[in-house]
């Protein structure tokens, strides 16, 4: 069995981030909550570069936006993929951090599903293709 791969979910909003973390637990995914930037940041300061998968995080919110914990959480730990979703439609423009930007009510479980199994699968790279070792001959043998 696969081991489960971690996304750290960022929202000020209890029930939204109660809602995601549902959503993404049910898929198999293993969901640090975090109810505040401060905290999501102390949770990527205190873990193993590589152990966290992905950072799901709300744009808008008190104290530091979306945009600025992606910035800081990029400079802890650089191939952290990260994601943005926003009520606000007109806000993509300000989600300029992340890897992706979501919609939050133009979009639907199923494509933040998709859209998180694409970043959590390029975090791992691109598979290395197989290339056979050539076999080194020696001088014919004379007959």
């Amino acid at each position: 069995m696969r081991p489960k791969k971690t996304i750290l979910c960022v929202d000020d909003n209890e029930q939204a981030l109660s809602v995601r973390t549902f959503l993404l637990e049910t898929r198999g995914y293993r969901v640090i909550p975090a109810l505040s930037p401060q905290h999501a940041l102390e949770v990527v300061e205190q873990s193993i570069p590589g152990s966290l998968d992905l950072l799901l995080s709300d744009l808008n919110m008190p104290q530091m936006d979306g945009n600025e914990l992606v910035r800081r959480v990029k400079q802890l730990q650089p191939s952290l993929p990260a994601m943005i979703v926003s009520g606000t439609l007109g806000t993509s423009d300000r989600a300029c951090c992340a890897d992706v930007f979501l919609p939050k009510g133009a979009s639907s479980p199923a494509e933040l599903i998709e859209r998180v199994r694409v970043l959590v699968a390029r975090k791992r790279g691109p598979k290395r293709a197989h290339i056979p070792q050539r076999v080194a001959f020696g001088p014919a043998l004379a007959s």
